[in-house]
């Protein structure tokens, strides 16, 4: 048990050193104020709806709803890796007290965002129905109790299964979870404690099922590595990471795109340029998702200054990360075998984000029409994207 425990400490220490090596290139200042602003107008917004919000408006089924999806999803940490296939055969019948310690860290690692979100949904419960204090709170307590028995059960049929139909699990607990929340909102804590003894039977069916099964080693390899997989491309698009290779697909919808290039030796940079930013997912996708951020975020917050933050921000880090990425050369190109000017790449990139900048004002103007000062946003994105082209380093 012994040894178990010290794998775990061992496992979970380079876990979090391996996360805070590039959270401190995540969380950085610029991110910061723009988190701020964006929460604050979300506030404000929030408080000014609440004040005109019907008394009929379905606040216990919506909070039921966005609370029951979240707990569906608790995908269990276990830190496995590939070596332990082999290595840690000799050790499978302690494997349960290391599991334990998988359990209990994914329970409190997730509860976070499920709490979040039905504390923010507290004030419009106060708003709209006649829950008292109490009642809220124990909703909040009875919350806590089913997100802990999701993540058991979810562990346990992955283990039982090596997660085989995964997807009617979460259906079925799902489903479970927003009745059971909808219940103990609009009825009482103790009628809806039934769906938890229907919970906690399932655990206990799974768990015996569990019992002389061979670990899915395999099942929970490929878990870890697609969970560390999705944080490593979040982190690529603030900071370089350097064992992570892109997605290089066609996106045959927008081949159009190269006709404008005329065929020409002086040229050659800048098709390759642009067929890269295009192919290449961790490209062409960090600058989709920060364009529909910044549109979605410009077409519900009415606070001009708030907006032109937000835009500012998103401008500058979609510039200079896909400067920093397309400018790399980390890797070998067969272009590096031409006599081309060197020069000739960084032209062609700076133009390419001189076009992208322009696309990305004009979607976002489009969906920001109906706020003030809306002709304001073109304006400062183009602006801060030149800025941040000169500006930064070659």
């Amino acid at each position: 048990m012994n040894n178990m425990h010290n794998i775990w400490k061992v496992r979970f220490g380079h876990f979090v050193n391996e996360v805070q090596k590039y959270m401190r290139f995540i969380v950085t200042g610029h991110i910061a104020i723009v988190f701020v602003f964006v929460a604050g107008a979300a506030g404000y917004q929030y408080s000014e709806w609440l004040k005109v919000a019907p008394a009929s408006f379905p606040a216990e089924w919506l909070v039921a709803a966005t609370v029951g999806i979240l707990l569906a999803f608790s995908r269990p940490t276990t830190l496995i890796k590939e070596p332990d296939q082999v290595y840690l055969l000799p050790l499978e019948t302690q494997m349960p007290v290391y599991f334990k310690k998988a359990v209990n860290w994914t329970f409190w690692s997730q509860l976070i965002i499920p709490a979040v979100v039905y504390i923010v949904t507290i004030p419009l419960l106060k708003t709209v129905t006649e829950l008292s204090s109490l009642q809220i709170w124990l909703g909040l307590a009875f919350i806590i109790a089913l997100k802990y028995l999701n993540v058991v059960i979810e562990f346990n049929y992955r283990f039982a299964n090596r997660g085989q139909a995964i997807v009617v699990d979460r259906l079925a607990r799902g489903l479970l979870s927003i009745l059971a929340i909808e219940t103990a909102l609009t009825s009482s804590v103790y009628l809806a404690a039934i769906y938890l003894v229907i919970f906690f039977a399932y655990k206990m069916s799974l768990q015996k099922r569990v019992i002389g099964q061979p670990v899915p080693y395999e099942h929970f390899v490929h878990l870890e590595q697609n969970r560390m997989l999705r944080f490593y491309r979040f982190a690529n698009y603030f900071t370089d990471v350097p064992h992570l290779r892109g997605t290089i697909r066609r996106h045959a919808w927008l081949d159009s795109a190269y006709k404008w290039i005329a065929f020409s030796s002086k040229n050659t940079q800048l098709y390759l340029v642009f067929r890269t930013f295009i192919r290449m997912d961790d490209h062409f996708y960090l600058w989709l998702r920060l364009t529909a951020i910044a549109a979605v975020i410009t077409a519900f917050v009415d606070i001009a200054i708030v907006a032109w933050i937000v835009v500012a921000a998103l401008a500058f880090a979609t510039t200079l990360q896909l400067k920093v990425a397309l400018l790399s050369n980390g890797e070998f190109r067969m272009d590096m075998l031409f006599p081309i000017a060197p020069t000739q790449r960084l032209k062609a990139v700076e133009k390419l984000l001189r076009i992208t900048s322009v696309v990305q004002s004009i979607i976002v103007t489009l969906c920001a029409i109906a706020q003030p000062h809306f002709y304001m946003i073109p304006i400062i994105i183009i602006v801060v994207s030149e800025l941040t082209l000169r500006l930064s380093k070659k």
